[in-house]
């Protein structure tokens, strides 16, 4: 199995109310992803209770069934529609921390 951990900075430019908007939005697009996407076994959009220590505003972290299922997540029109009508327009940094689990 594979985790795929993504955290956002949304453009600093959005208003708070923006922003939870925005963040809600992302929430849903991303979990709505599952069953969708071959091999997307789990989805967790963390958008709430961020520490002041925090600089990043969201983080996903997914669970796939291997290397080649995240390939195909990355490419799948699903996944893009929602990173190019959801993510994308609001964030101005993005990190990617992708790695093998076993159990």
């Amino acid at each position: 199995m594979v985790k795929h951990i993504i955290l956002w900075t949304l453009n600093p430019a959005l208003s708070e109310a923006e922003k939870k908007t925005v963040k809600s939005g992302i929430k849903a697009g991303l979990e709505g992803l599952v069953g969708q996407v071959p091999g997307l076994l789990d989805v967790k959009v963390h958008i709430d209770r961020r520490l002041p220590s925090s600089n990043a505003d969201v983080m996903l972290d997914s669970t796939l069934e291997s290397e080649e299922a995240l390939k195909g997540y990355a490419t799948h029109p699903a996944h893009v529609a929602v990173a190019n009508e959801k993510v994308r327009p609001y964030t101005v940094q993005r990190s990617c921390l992708d790695f093998e689990i076993t159990h």
